[in-house]
């Protein structure tokens, strides 16, 4: 894009349109690890390893591959502190406490919902074996 002026002004999101960029935007948020990783740093800031352990079941990979792209979409601050070893610690930016705060909502409905999930799918399951 090395001399094209991008004007983010003239965008127009359509979430339905086959080549709009908010699709990938909005799997980022909404794939499991993302919003997994969203919800958790709503909690505060983690370093790597300690996301990792509160992800349960993310591998390092696809925890780096969610983080990377977070933070490329401006939902995640990644810090690195100059020390030896390393230290990286991740936080929510402005826009990822909003998104955050959209995907607990959502969560606690989820949560809230299982019992009522599980008699519709023992139904299901007891209709389609008939």
């Amino acid at each position: 894009m090395s001399g094209e002026v991008l004007e983010i002004d003239e965008l127009v999101a359509d979430v339905f349109a086959r080549a709009c960029s908010s699709r990938g935007i909005l799997e980022h948020i909404t794939g499991r690890w993302g919003t997994l990783a969203l919800a958790a740093l709503a909690e505060g800031p983690f370093r790597f390893n300690a996301l990792r352990r509160k992800v349960d079941g993310v591998s390092e990979k696809m925890l780096a591959q969610t983080l990377q792209a977070l933070e490329r979409d401006g939902f995640v601050h990644r810090e690195a502190q100059p020390t030896i070893p390393p230290r990286v610690e991740y936080s929510l930016t402005p826009s990822g406490i909003e998104v955050a705060a959209k995907l607990q909502a959502l969560i606690e409905f989820v949560e809230g919902k299982v019992p009522e999930v599980a008699e519709a799918r023992a139904r299901y399951d007891a209709a389609k074996a008939q």
